[in-house]
């Protein structure tokens, strides 16, 4: 199941489903240690009339978002049926580790009923399922749950009291479902502890005037002890509920106001969705430096993992948007995080886990007898190009000298001697979409633009002898693209060169994006010029709703039928990125505009998929993807960039 909502600290993420349960909980790395996930969830439902109504039993209208500009989501569902209606604001306190809830229940009758509100704790400590503890704390009024060094402490207040009533058993063993099926005749059974795999239920139970709402809070406090926790609560009274939510909300709204960005000629849906992205990429960022592809771990693939990772290709183009949009701070961080993983023979792997341990794989080491390097070679050279962009902007000359030879130059180097030295090309590694083993277009203009950043980074630092190696070494790999990866014939570079030597002429987007965004060719050359139209009128065959497949034949999660394959946001934003590159005029940039307002108009809650049903739109695989979200955000300060080149934008 999609998520709705991120919300996040930087050590805790906690995300939201369509009904606004909490479906993922992760401590203490943003992606790593998910105490929900899995097939748990924390349900909500309401008594009333002698019937129990689950948030999520389908009777419900839900609207759900962040509100504006600032990572505070709004929930807001109303039950018809049973007239009841639920608003709920919820965060993760920007400088504890505590999430926060304020709800406000409404009774919707002429009469005046007794309203009961259930939520329901499903945690599975550390990623298993089992060897948890729940209890219920009278000293405190809390439910805890714990197991080791991970605590969780549930609590609330209504007229400035606890909730009313509890219980906590087994879930989802020994023939029993949940403690919630406890609640469904309104009355919990008061079980004050349980072990192995356990969930609590906590109740307030109110009567409520026709017309009338109440209104409480709750939260789940998280730390590595009893005493953190406790600490925490006592935080939350000192403070008060209210105070903790209005301050990460203002704390949120200042961190977007300081990108200055006027959004000419575009709509207010695109406004919102632009700071919901930079929201969605901050709260995928860890502390420690990590950039998470998508926290959604309802989206099991290959091998029954999720997106859960620090892909490097991945987190490069996020962390160059965190630059491009001001958040120099975030990006450096991710930088020494690369810093760490870098292997001593100068390449990143295939991913990592927030931690920075390597994460799982299914690239081989051997193949077919042969030893091989289980990597994407992207993953490096696009670091040094990510860095280098870092520098221009954030003028950061210590950081980059400390790690000039440790990150620099090892894998510059690296870049170097990975070369057949029979085409000047690199050596085979696995593609970007990771799976074909070959010489891509895309990889080898990614090691092209590396090793002019290296030598950029040279000259910079004055080291003459290795801007020298890095600058005769990039033009030589450039002349090879051109010689052996662009076909004249079809006029468009080939996906890939396989091991056999057989060139994979299919269409494929980044085989386009790569030269351009590298600099293999120049934006305005008749090449690429001629090539776009090519890739643009094959891409987008049979695509019902818009928008641009990946590659021809694109079978990856594929809706059926003749189109070209799912449109992805990610290759329809580098297209866009393109237009924008050779745009000479305000007209030029109109088609621009609508596409970005597509991205916008597919969006869900403020969440961008990796891809969409080329014929209803639904979206597919993991949502939120924070890369779709990274490139809508490069894409907008490109245009508003490109517009006010033109002179006074219009609005």
């Amino acid at each position: 199941m999609a998520r709705s909502m991120v919300l996040g600290n930087g050590n805790t993420l906690v995300c939201l489903d369509k009904f606004g349960q909490v479906r993922d909980f992760y401590f203490p790395y943003v992606g790593q240690e998910n105490h929900v996930g899995s097939n748990h969830v924390h349900k909500i439902g309401v008594f009333v009339d002698d019937k129990m109504h689950w948030i999520d039993n389908g009777e419900w209208n839900i609207e759900m978002g962040f509100e504006k500009n600032s990572m505070v989501s709004h929930t807001s569902a109303r039950n018809e049926k049973a007239k009841i209606s639920l608003e709920m604001v919820d965060t993760v306190y920007n400088e504890n580790n505590i999430f926060l809830r304020k709800i406000t229940l409404t009774n919707n009758d002429s009469k005046s009923r007794n309203l009961k509100i259930f939520f329901d704790q499903q945690f599975k400590i550390g990623d298993t399922n089992h060897a948890d503890t729940a209890y219920f704390s009278s000293t405190i009024e809390s439910i805890i749950h714990y197991k080791g060094r991970r605590v969780f402490l549930v609590g609330g207040m209504c007229d400035s009291k606890p909730f009313d009533d509890y219980s906590i058993g087994f879930c989802g063993i020994e023939g029993k479902e949940g403690t919630w099926r406890d609640a469904e005749d309104g009355v919990l059974s008061k079980n004050s502890i349980e072990h192995g795999v356990v969930d609590s239920v906590i109740s307030w139970n109110r009567e409520v005037p026709a017309g009338g709402s109440v209104t409480l809070y709750y939260w789940v406090a998280v730390g590595e002890t009893y005493r953190g926790v406790c600490q925490l609560l006592q935080y939350i009274f000192d403070k008060t509920p209210e105070h903790l939510m209005e301050s990460t909300k203002d704390f949120w709204q200042a961190w977007l106001n300081q990108v200055p960005i006027s959004f000419p000629g575009l709509s207010g849906k695109v406004k919102d969705l632009f700071y919901d992205s930079l929201l969605v990429m901050r709260a995928h960022s860890d502390d420690r430096g990590g950039i998470l592809a998508s926290a959604d771990s309802g989206n099991v693939q290959y091998g029954g993992d999720t997106y859960g990772y620090i892909w490097p290709r991945d987190a490069c183009f996020i962390a160059w948007t965190f630059d491009l949009a001001g958040f120099y701070d975030v990006s450096k961080r991710f930088y020494n995080f690369a810093n760490d993983v870098l292997t001593e023979e100068g390449f990143v792997l295939h991913k990592y886990q927030p931690d920075h341990s390597l994460g799982s794989s299914w690239h081989p080491w051997v193949k077919d007898g042969k030893r091989q390097l289980a990597i994407q070679e992207d993953e490096t050279a696009i670091l040094l190009v990510g860095l280098w962009e870092h520098y221009v902007r954030a003028k950061d000359l210590e950081f980059i000298e400390s790690i000039y030879n440790s990150f620099v130059k090892k894998a510059a180097d690296f870049l170097i001697h990975y070369k057949d030295i029979h085409t000047g090309l690199p050596l085979s590694s696995y593609d970007l979409w990771e799976e074909k083993y070959g010489v891509s277009s895309f990889t080898s203009s990614v090691v092209y633009g590396g090793l002019v950043s290296a030598y950029n980074f040279a000259k910079t630092l004055g080291k003459e002898e290795d801007a020298d190696k890095f600058h005769t070494e990039a033009e030589s790999l450039r002349k090879a693209i051109l010689a052996f990866l662009w076909d004249d014939k079809d006029k468009t570079f080939c996906k890939l060169i396989e091991e056999n030597s057989d060139k994979d002429t299919s269409l494929d987007a980044s085989s386009f994006f790569g030269p351009f965004r590298f600099g293999v060719l120049a934006p305005d050359d008749p090449r690429m010029k001629e090539s776009f139209k090519i890739f643009n009128s094959k891409l987008t065959k049979n695509i019902n709703i818009g928008g641009i497949a990946r590659y021809e034949g694109d079978k990856y999660s594929h809706a059926g039928g003749d189109s070209a394959g799912n449109p992805w946001f990610i290759t329809t934003l580098w297209f866009a990125q393109y237009k924008i590159a050779i745009a000479n005029t305000v007209n030029d940039l109109e088609e621009v505009a609508k596409d970005i307002e597509w991205v916008a108009k597919f969006a869900r809650s403020g969440m961008l998929s990796e891809q969409l049903n080329p014929y209803n739109g639904e979206q597919i695989s993991a949502t939120p993807l924070t890369w779709s979200h990274a490139e809508f955000v490069r894409t907008v300060i490109e245009y508003e960039k490109k517009m006010k080149s033109f002179g006074e934008p219009k609005v």
